[in-house]
């Protein structure tokens, strides 16, 4: 595993706080165009994410690792098919363990 460039598990709500930094996030594909997906986040919100998407087909579920730009903006450098099956509520529960009280365990 390379830990020379972590990135922070987020949710749609918490991209806000890690603008500039690199990020790691699940989305549910809504849609795709030449260079762009959007996606739901696991908390219900609408990301695009930016960057050469992944080989096609894409599954209905994506993890991708980049830059967040905006809050509900990514410019992705690694994208991951999840499949068609994927609990977005355990991640989002995980995004906000990430982010609280225990945030010092995921550095």
């Amino acid at each position: 595993m390379d830990t020379s460039s972590p990135s922070v598990f987020v949710n749609g709500a918490l991209m806000r706080r890690y603008v500039g930094q690199k990020v790691r996030t699940v989305i549910q594909v809504i849609g795709s165009d030449i260079g762009s997906v959007v996606g739901k986040s696991t908390d219900d919100l609408q990301i695009v994410v930016r960057g050469s998407s992944p080989t096609p087909p894409l599954t209905t579920y994506l993890e991708v690792i980049g830059i967040a730009e905006s809050d509900n903006a990514i410019r992705a450098e690694t994208w991951t098919n999840f499949g068609n099956s994927f609990d977005p509520h355990n991640y989002n529960e995980l995004c906000k363990l990430a982010n609280g009280e225990f945030k010092h365990l995921f550095i």
